[in-house]
């Protein structure tokens, strides 16, 4: 495999990662949501009417494990490929598509921040939450994992942008 055509499949690859980040988030948000109502009909001594929640939160932890499995699979054999190419491989040509995964990188990187954010918010609202068991380990072995995978993506991404940098040689300034 070339670099050019490894760059597109980094491109595809964090774009297809931060479309599950940004997906988990908005589930969990709605999952506070329903935590939330939960509580205050709990607090109000009123019958509990969010009957699926358990369920429904369950089931997207282990949905959300299977995704982060499929792409730390994924990761590990870009990665292997990365390293696989040498210094010569990575020509002045790829300087943009270079550029471009980085800052495709990096709104990975926001992605995640974004779903830690979340993920602190819900775990705050859940200590009140007695009733029912949760899988929130699940979701917080989710979480970390999410973190050291979007950590890996980002040093991937400058390495790969420090090669093709250096390739372009002194009389360019940028």
């Amino acid at each position: 495999m070339n670099t050019e055509h490894l760059l597109q499949m980094i491109s595809g690859q964090c774009d297809a990662l931060r479309e599950v980040t940004s997906q988990a988030t908005q589930e969990l948000r709605e999952y506070n949501r329903r935590l939330e109502q939960i509580l205050q009909q709990m607090h109000k001594n009123i019958p509990v009417r969010d009957g699926s929640f358990s369920e429904d939160f369950n089931s997207s932890c282990v949905a959300l494990r299977k995704e982060l499995d499929h792409h730390e699979t994924i990761w590990q054999e870009i990665r292997a490929q990365v390293r696989s190419c040498t210094a010569a491989d990575w020509t002045a040509e790829l300087v943009l598509p270079a550029k471009g995964i980085n800052s495709r990188a990096k709104t990975l990187s926001r992605a995640c921040d974004e779903f830690t954010t979340t993920y602190d918010v819900f775990i705050r609202t859940y200590k009140r939450f007695t009733t029912e068991k949760l899988n929130v380990w699940l979701l917080t072995a989710c979480q970390g994992d999410l973190v050291t995978l979007t950590g890996k993506i980002l040093f991937v991404a400058r390495e790969i942008a420090k090669h093709t940098e250096n390739k372009r040689g002194t009389h360019v300034n940028g």
